[in-house]
């Protein structure tokens, strides 16, 4: 079972809601080591003193903060568990915003499960129900890993998840790009025709990432057995790199009729009967 990574309440106006806290996501990517060319073994870096002139091990150090140059507060564990923070042990909500209202791909971060104790669960269910009732999206702000994070409530799956949000601050101004001007360019109605035919041809229902999968790891393990058989190494598919000069108009018809070719027909939806009186 999973563990949690954090535990406090929902603090919903005056309704506190035990809950814990579990990562929604993990990664799957291969991990390299790095060894040492001559004697094939690992390479490890040593925790190094440069005062004492000695290797420090992991339990004899502490975390400090740097007050001035070369001067340095120690922080205990027990600091950081005991900050002024009502956020440092629940998840504070401020408002609430339209489900639609944050925008997902510049303010999300983390995604994290939110799990009610036994004593939570109503609570628990009444703010999700709600939530999705109301197609509103909970703000809110919570205190881990050594700071305190902006952050949304929204319900999935019959549960709550919580993503951790960018602060406003930290979001990088877009005029620090020099962005390409709509008038700058003139689009033919033709070619917006045809572009939108391309985007509807390979358009879906909605979004299913089960259709998807990491073709980088599975050639990668593809290259790690053929070693460990002692065969010869698994060599990348060529892949044409010139450039093709192409009108847009044709690179478009072109980029259809492939569309449409690689995705099974689909079903004609049914058209509704007329209704009206018929003539005698």
């Amino acid at each position: 079972m999973a563990r949690s990574m954090w535990k406090g309440v929902v603090s919903f106006g005056m309704v506190s809601i035990p809950v814990r806290l579990y990562v929604a996501t993990e990664s799957h990517s291969a991990s390299f080591h790095q060894l040492c060319a001559e004697h094939m073994s690992r390479i490890k870096y040593r925790r190094w003193c440069q005062e004492g002139d000695h290797e420090v091990q992991y339990s004899d150090i502490v975390k400090a903060y740097e007050v001035s140059s070369d001067n340095y507060v120690v922080i205990e564990d027990s600091d950081l568990e005991n900050l002024p923070l009502p956020t440092a042990r629940a998840i504070e909500i401020t408002e609430f915003v339209p489900e639609n209202d944050i925008q997902g791909g510049l303010y999300f971060k983390s995604a994290y499960y939110v799990e009610p104790e036994e004593a939570g669960r109503k609570p628990y269910q009444l703010l999700r129900q709600a939530l999705a009732e109301t197609q509103m999206t909970a703000v809110a702000k919570v205190a881990f890993r050594d700071r305190e994070h902006l952050c949304s409530l929204q319900p999935e799956d019959g549960m709550l998840l919580m993503n951790t949000l960018h602060w406003p601050d930290e979001i990088r101004s877009i005029q620090e790009l020099k962005g390409l001007k709509a008038e700058d360019v003139t689009i033919a109605p033709r070619e917006l025709q045809m572009a939108k035919s391309l985007v509807e041809s390979l358009a879906e229902d909605s979004f299913d990432p089960s259709r998807y999968e990491d073709n980088y790891h599975r050639a990668l393990m593809a290259v790690v057995e053929a070693k460990v058989a002692g065969a010869e190494v698994v060599e990348a598919p060529e892949v044409e790199t010139a450039p093709k000069v192409m009108d847009l108009m044709e690179a478009l018809r072109a980029s259809v009729d492939a569309a449409k070719k690689q995705r099974p027909p689909r079903e004609a939806p049914a058209r509704k009967q007329a209704v009206g009186k018929k003539a005698s």
